[in-house]
């Protein structure tokens, strides 16, 4: 089973509790969302391996610690995954960015794929799939999917705010893949929105309804 990484650091508790204030407008929800994304980047990438390289500094010639190994990939999922983006790129700008287009049909609930366009070495990379929001878990999965679907093998998942339904769902249908947030709250409403969650992350960050 994959693992589930609440990232509770101070500061981005502290964002966490300002996106989720009705009050806050547009711009500074965006602001908010890119910061807690770059704050939770250094937890997703923990992990990433390291090789020994030579350089020279000022002084001397010394051996010194790289990133090695996979390539990177980022895959926001359209549209309010967008919001997420440049936090993670600030830390790893050499990522490649793909985008998964999705909708969530009003009646049934199920994702619909719209767009897919991703590196064309998907296989050759860890890809982070990006989304404020795990709800019901369905928009992620379908995701998830879509990637393995074509060639990728390495996957990680990052929300800022998950529910215990949408966690139970991707680690049953996705169980190799591994979710980061920096909460997991109560439940989904009957209209599949976290409770207490911070309402559409989408037309929060971009001024629609």
């Amino acid at each position: 089973m994959s693992k589930v990484v609440v990232i509770d650091h101070p500061l981005i508790q502290h964002k966490l509790t300002l996106i989720r204030d009705k009050n806050t407008g547009s711009k500074a929800f965006r602001d908010l969302v890119k910061e807690i994304s770059m704050l939770m980047g250094y937890e997703i990438t923990r992990e990433l391996p390291l090789e020994e390289i030579e350089i020279e500094t000022p002084v001397c010639k010394t051996k010194s610690m790289a990133i090695a190994g996979k390539k990177l990939g980022i895959v926001p999922i359209l549209r309010a995954g967008l919001g997420m983006v440049d936090g993670i790129l600030q830390l790893i700008p050499a990522a490649k960015v793909g985008h998964v287009g999705l909708y969530r049909d009003p009646e049934t609930l199920m994702p619909v794929e719209y767009y897919c366009k991703l590196p064309s070495d998907v296989e050759e990379r860890e890809l982070i799939v990006l989304d404020p929001m795990l709800a019901t878990g369905g928009s992620a999965n379908a995701a998830i999917q879509f990637l393995k679907d074509r060639g990728a093998n390495c996957i990680k998942l990052v929300c800022l705010i998950a529910s215990p339904e949408g966690i139970e769902v991707v680690q049953k249908e996705h169980p190799d893949v591994d979710i980061y947030v920096a909460s997991v709250d109560e439940k989904l409403n009957d209209h599949a929105y976290i409770v207490p969650g911070l309402g559409d992350a989408g037309d929060r960050l971009f001024g629609t309804k």
